[in-house]
């Protein structure tokens, strides 16, 4: 074949084109752990838009302007906390019509990221990458109404606790503050919590729970196994994820085919507690629940409560609330 031929046959052949990047919006919590004052290498580009709202007042309006400027791709960069507060003031926004979204880990806990599988050190350009590529997955975030205050807006977020994951989460601020994060402050969370509820008496805060009614969808309340006080609940869990830090599965052969997984422990009787450590890593057996300890999964639930309890490590007030499964969220994935 002619020299020529052969060079005018590689000209024609078709080259591969770059994935096209969408519009981007980023909100950077200034204030996260790994943020440290740093924005994307990204910034300033075409088509892209980075926000730093230094108050969650602010959020709402940077959301607006985004879907004014018609931003495809929302990334948050922060922790869970960084992410509940954009989604539950970007539900007055988008509703349940939200653009892909990708997460940052950049905060103290990272839960969401993990159940993501989306690494520490990912970035803005490698989501947008990811974005361009199609890689994603779907998630429902908890959608937690106030029935005391029906006029308040609901907060989204990935995991509720009450009861000792109060009194866990307390103690973990202490763990930050030691230097330990994500999994590592987890574990050592769990760990020492462990110790104080088996070593302490029934007026221990680690083993007493708190005030609490659950009643599921059906209108009936869930029972009480009678272990305890029956008007109270030790520990109670409830999330949308699908994995945990530390390798955690706190509602493995959860009862149901709803959304929201929900599991709940009536007392910390101390078989129970040394059993806790496989229970928290997927174990069953028929005498849990006997014991008080019960996974399922439902399409939601209300509850009334005497205590605080979390929201993606924040605390939230004593109150009557209903938790649902929230809108579906699209997430880029690496």
């Amino acid at each position: 074949m002619p020299p020529g031929m052969v060079s005018a046959l590689h000209s024609s052949a078709p080259t591969a084109e770059a994935p096209r990047r969408p519009v981007i919006g980023a909100i950077f919590n200034p204030r996260s752990h790994r943020n440290s004052g740093r924005v994307s290498a990204m910034e300033g580009q075409p088509q892209v838009h980075i926000a730093q709202p230094e108050k969650r007042d602010a959020i709402a309006p940077v959301l607006a302007d985004f879907c004014a400027k018609g931003v495809e791709l929302l990334a948050i960069s922060g922790g869970d906390g960084t992410v509940r507060d954009v989604l539950t003031r970007g539900y007055g926004v988008y509703g349940e019509d939200w653009p892909l979204l990708a997460v940052i880990p950049r905060g103290k806990t990272n839960a969401l990221a993990i159940d993501l599988g989306v690494p520490a050190g990912w970035t803005l350009a490698e989501a947008a990458d990811a974005a361009g590529a199609g890689r994603r997955v779907v998630r429902q975030p908890l959608l937690v109404r106030s029935l005391d205050d029906p006029g308040r807006p609901p907060v989204l977020a990935f995991l509720l606790g009450a009861g000792a994951f109060t009194t866990g989460t307390r103690a973990g601020q202490d763990a930050h503050r030691l230097g330990a994060f994500d999994s590592l402050a987890v574990a050592g969370t769990v760990g020492w919590g462990l110790a104080h509820a088996f070593f302490g008496t029934a007026r221990n805060p680690w083993r007493r729970g708190t005030r609490m009614t659950i009643t599921l969808p059906d209108g009936g309340e869930l029972p009480h196994s009678g272990r305890g006080d029956a008007g109270r609940r030790a520990l109670v869990l409830a999330s949308t994820m699908r994995r945990f830090p530390a390798g955690l599965r706190p509602f493995a052969g959860a009862q149901g085919s709803g959304p929201v997984q929900l599991a709940v422990m009536d007392v910390l009787r101390r078989r129970l507690l040394l059993a806790l450590p496989a229970v928290m890593f997927g174990h069953n057996a028929p005498w849990m629940a006997r014991a008080g300890m019960r996974r399922l999964a439902v399409s939601g639930f209300e509850f009334a409560i005497g205590d605080a309890f979390i929201l993606d490590g924040e605390e939230f007030p004593a109150g009557r609330y209903c938790v649902e499964a929230g809108p579906r969220l699209e997430f880029v994935i690496p």
